[in-house]
């Protein structure tokens, strides 16, 4: 009888310990989240980022001490947990999404206008205006690793454009030079660099298609792009559309175009216009012009959903309120919204059913169904500029 009260009691012990157990697992389980839905708004006045949930539309907080914002972009560790965040001073600040923390910041330069992570994503490379050149980090520590003055003799150059290639490589652009520049970085540090001279007047700024091959850098100095197929560099840059505003007297330009936006649909190319009211569209196996679509402003984005049935562009001043949706099989305009004041970018969920646009003047986000074009919620946030999700991680050149 004694014998079988203590077993009793021996098992009950168990059991219960058995039951905090697995209490205590499953409360860790359900602190647990993975990263594929998460991404950061920049706040560009206040020096901080807006840690952002795609799924339940809605900021899981803040990151501060970020310094200089108002010209920041941000690429993601593989995982999808870090982001490395280029501000304008020339800092470089690697954040952990998930602890809500900075990881490592350095500043690195004096002015700085990007960056980009290597295909492996051991690297992180920065494109400078002051001093002009890139400069390359360890992604895990960000120690350096190698740094590329940029200019043609003595004369340094600002650097833009740039992005990253497959195969541990960098393509960017000098602006004053007008060159585009191929780095090549082995598993040690060692830089090996291919130069592109004489591309073309003031390269501003550039994207690399989805697939890794073609380099294309707009020219601010000039009408036309310039090409550089990846695939056969031995060919050469070459120059496509050129002189597309021939015959016209360009408009003032209040903001620099932006080409970051993979605008790719399909077998076209959409890109905004230097000084003109106009998205320019490519056909992508020749690089012919296969039309224009009349804007109602100066174009400064010009996004591709990511199934490549719409883009939507947005605007510089005086325009700067509204966002025109292309149907990107007839080139019709097929939406015309008004977000508000200081619509400054567009974010695609990865599968494309929302579109997130930062609204700067009304210090908010709007999320847009891109089926209905109906407005489905507002995240708060302080003056907001760029947004970046994690799904960067996973594609090319962003």
């Amino acid at each position: 009888m004694i014998r079988r009260t203590a077993h009793r009691i021996r098992t009950a012990g168990f059991l219960v310990l058995l039951c905090g157990c697995v209490a205590a697992a499953a409360h860790q389980v359900g602190d647990l989240r993975g990263t594929g839905d998460l991404g950061i708004v920049i706040e560009r006045a206040s020096g901080r980022v807006v840690v952002v949930d795609t799924t339940a539309r809605s900021a899981l907080g803040r990151i501060g001490g970020l310094g200089d914002l108002s010209h920041a972009s941000a690429v993601y560790s593989r995982d999808g947990r870090y982001a490395y965040v280029f501000g304008r001073d020339g800092g470089l600040s690697k954040l952990d999404l998930l602890a809500l923390r900075i990881e490592r910041r350095i500043v690195q330069a004096g002015n700085s206008i990007g960056g980009a992570i290597s295909q492996d994503g051991s690297l992180v490379a920065v494109s400078n205006y002051e001093p002009g050149g890139v400069r390359i980090f360890d992604a895990a520590t960000l120690d350096p690793v190698a740094d590329i003055p940029a200019g043609i003799d003595d004369r340094r150059s600002k650097v833009v454009g740039l992005v990253d290639a497959p195969g541990r490589r960098f393509v960017f652009t000098l602006y004053e030079a007008g060159e585009i520049w191929v780095a090549d970085v082995d598993g040690s540090g060692r830089v090996q660099l291919e130069k592109f001279p004489r591309v073309g007047d003031q390269p501003y700024d550039a994207l690399i298609t989805p697939d890794g091959r073609h380099y294309i850098a707009g020219l601010f100095g000039e009408d036309g792009l310039a090409l550089l197929d990846l695939w056969h560099p031995d060919e050469g840059v070459r120059r496509i559309l050129p002189g597309y505003g021939r015959g016209e007297a360009p408009l003032p330009v209040y903001k620099m175009p932006h080409l970051e936006g993979w605008a790719v649909a399909g077998e076209r190319l959409f890109v905004p216009a230097v000084g003109r009211h106009e998205v320019l569209v490519l056909d992508r196996r020749t690089w012919a012009e296969r039309g224009r679509v009349p804007m109602p402003g100066q174009p400064i984005f010009v996004v591709a959903r990511p199934d490549g049935r719409e883009v939507w562009v947005n605007f510089a001043l005086p325009n700067n309120d509204r966002v025109e949706v292309v149907d990107t099989e007839t080139g019709a305009v097929t939406r015309s919204l008004r977000p508000g004041r200081g619509v400054l970018h567009m974010e695609f969920t990865p599968r494309g059913e929302q579109v997130w646009i930062s609204v700067r003047d009304e210090n908010r986000v709007d999320v847009y169904d891109t089926r209905s074009h109906e407005k489905l919620a507002e995240v708060p946030a302080e003056q907001p500029s760029g947004i970046f999700f994690s799904a960067r991680a996973h594609r090319i050149g962003l």
